[in-house]
């Protein structure tokens, strides 16, 4: 897939904001800091498109990325950072499940977590949390060159048995080498039909 426009997110918070034109819908989810801006870049190939930070917790609304006019990219604040008042963490948190529960054009979502470390308990609750809604779920382990090749085999049993997920559901990423791109366009792809 060849990624030929890409327009400024429509930015929402709440329902009635929402992209009406009812395109296919892929959500990305994760941690503050799991590197989901740079995700994005490394897909659309472009450097600074979706706001980078070193500060975490940036992201404090929906973003629909309008992708070849095709579909959407939609990133959603992170979950787990402390520096976010338990208020604001609420309000997230209702935020992204009103999305969940009404957009029937969301067809996957890629539920990014650092390779670098063991899932984390916010990490498992969003993953069950995403289940219980028997959603398509892709597990994008972004960092994956921070890693050695020692060390791979090992965070991908740690992540697999933390998660009780299989291969199929898992693609290593990295916005260096953009390993893990190529898939996860296909898999966009195939959903598009």
């Amino acid at each position: 897939m060849e990624i030929n426009s890409v327009k400024e997110p429509i930015i929402a918070v709440r329902q009635s904001q929402y992209p009406t034109n009812n395109l296919p819908e892929f959500l990305l989810v994760g941690r503050s800091n799991v590197g989901k801006s740079s995700f994005i870049n490394t897909l659309i190939e472009r450097k600074n498109f979706a706001r980078t930070s070193s500060k975490p917790g940036k992201t404090q609304t929906l973003n629909f990325y309008l992708i070849n006019e095709l579909f959407f990219l939609v990133d959603v604040p992170g979950y787990g950072y402390a520096q976010v008042s338990y208020e604001r963490q609420k309000k997230f948190g209702l935020m992204i499940e009103e999305y969940l529960k009404n957009r029937p054009n969301l067809k996957r979502v890629f539920l990014l977590i650092d390779y670098r470390h063991k899932p984390t308990e916010d990490d498992l609750l969003m993953y069950n949390f995403l289940k219980y809604y028997n959603l398509n779920i892709t597990i994008i382990a972004t960092k994956y060159d921070k890693i050695g090749k020692n060390g791979r085999e090992k965070q991908n049993k740690l992540l697999k048995e933390t998660l009780k997920c299989n291969d199929e559901e898992v693609i290593t990423f990295s916005t260096i080498t953009k390993k893990g791109r190529s898939e996860v366009l296909s898999l966009i792809e195939k959903e598009l039909g």
